[in-house]
């Protein structure tokens, strides 16, 4: 068994409306485009995105310098479209929470949540990580506008 020491949480403001966000995590043509950080990719056949509680939250992320493959499979355990996505790692224990709020004029604030995280997946490592997926996340966004 892992074991979970601590949280992780990054807050972001990007270009789009949070209906525009909610899809771009939970439609896998758009999920493959942003997920994960610079230097990595998600194929599409390995991305199974189920939107509904007790739904499945699969992916698979590679690293293209070596072809390591990280696969994260889940279930979501609260979706209010829109808004929240939250779901539970399998095998790992850790639980995330990706929140959306309005802030008018076509922007949104996510906050992405994550608790019960190994070791291995914190630090300043861990959250430029997620910084540089968010980056991605903003190019796809402004891209569609």
């Amino acid at each position: 068994m892992t074991e979970n020491l601590g949280t992780l949480s990054v807050v972001r403001e990007l270009p789009a409306t949070p209906a525009e966000v909610f899809r771009a995590y939970v439609e896998p043509e758009q999920f493959v485009r942003f997920w994960g950080p610079v230097g990595t990719s998600v194929p599409l056949e390995t991305v199974t995105i189920e939107p509904e509680v007790g739904g499945r939250f699969d992916s698979t992320m590679v690293l293209e310098a070596t072809g390591d493959r990280y696969p994260v499979r889940g279930r979501f355990t609260a979706v209010r479209e829109g808004e929240l996505l939250e779901f539970l790692e399998e095998g790992v224990g850790l639980t995330g929470r990706i929140t959306l709020t309005d802030l008018g004029g076509g922007r949104t604030e996510v906050r992405m949540e994550q608790e019960n995280v190994p070791a291995m997946y914190l630090g300043p490592e861990a959250e430029a990580g997620h910084n540089s997926s968010f980056d991605r996340l903003v190019e796809h966004l402004a891209a569609r506008r």
